[in-house]
């Protein structure tokens, strides 16, 4: 599903935060990336989820080498891939409301006309009334901006889910319901998920599968 080959990576190619690092994740398989703060692991899911173009390496989905990034990405590679990041904040437009929020990817590929039904679905998967999906950013709480930005990362089925500290700005039910929603989502579509964290509890509950950071620069474990 996809692969990670030496890929070395950052923000100043004289001091890469990521070098040489590798993992692999089958599809429908989980996988949870233990680290502490700061060691490079958001900067190596964001490689991952085809958003930060690497130095060095290779990323390949479903077998196919990436040659494009972000944009420049083809869209059934971009497309693929469901992200949710630590801070619903800074990832969700603060001018659109929360049904905006969840329906955008659907527009954004030409599916409008699903955004109404599909956006409903999914509000109620992740546990958002109906009188919030009219809220902006501002108007809910961290927790519920969070539920609709994995209800945004779920909203054009993925084959690979990359949730970044998901969970780390939540409360402990807040949590389980999230992680409950994914999972759920993964039993039905047989996707692939890569979990960060710094929780090492948490990931090794979730994840069939759990690597430190270390180990990454080790050959990857098919």
């Amino acid at each position: 599903m996809l692969e990670l080959r030496s890929v070395t990576a950052g923000y100043d190619r004289r001091a890469p935060v990521v070098r040489g690092m590798g993992l692999t994740i089958e599809a429908g398989g989980s996988v949870g990336l233990l680290g502490p703060s700061g060691c490079g692991k958001s900067t190596l899911a964001r490689v991952a989820a085809l958003l930060h173009r690497p130095y060095a390496g290779e990323v390949i989905l479903d077998g196919v080498p990436v040659a494009g990034w972000r944009h420049h990405a083809p869209r059934a590679q971009r497309t693929a891939i469901g992200v949710v990041f630590q801070q619903p904040r800074l990832s969700a437009d603060p001018r659109l409301r929360i049904a905006d929020i969840i329906a955008e990817p659907l527009r954004a590929t030409g599916r409008g006309a699903e955004a109404r039904s599909r956006t409903e679905e999914l509000a109620q998967a992740v546990g958002l009334g109906g009188d919030l999906l009219g809220r902006r950013p501002h108007e809910v709480s961290d927790g519920q901006l969070q539920r609709a930005c994995v209800a945004r990362a779920l909203v054009l089925r993925p084959r690979l889910l990359i949730c970044d500290e998901m969970t780390a700005m939540l409360d402990a039910s807040t949590t389980a319901a999230l992680v409950g929603v994914v999972e759920e989502y993964r039993a039905r579509s047989g996707a692939a998920l890569l979990a960060v964290g710094h929780d090492r509890v948490l990931l090794e509950r979730w994840c069939a599968r759990t690597v430190a950071w270390p180990d990454l620069t080790a050959p990857s474990p098919r």
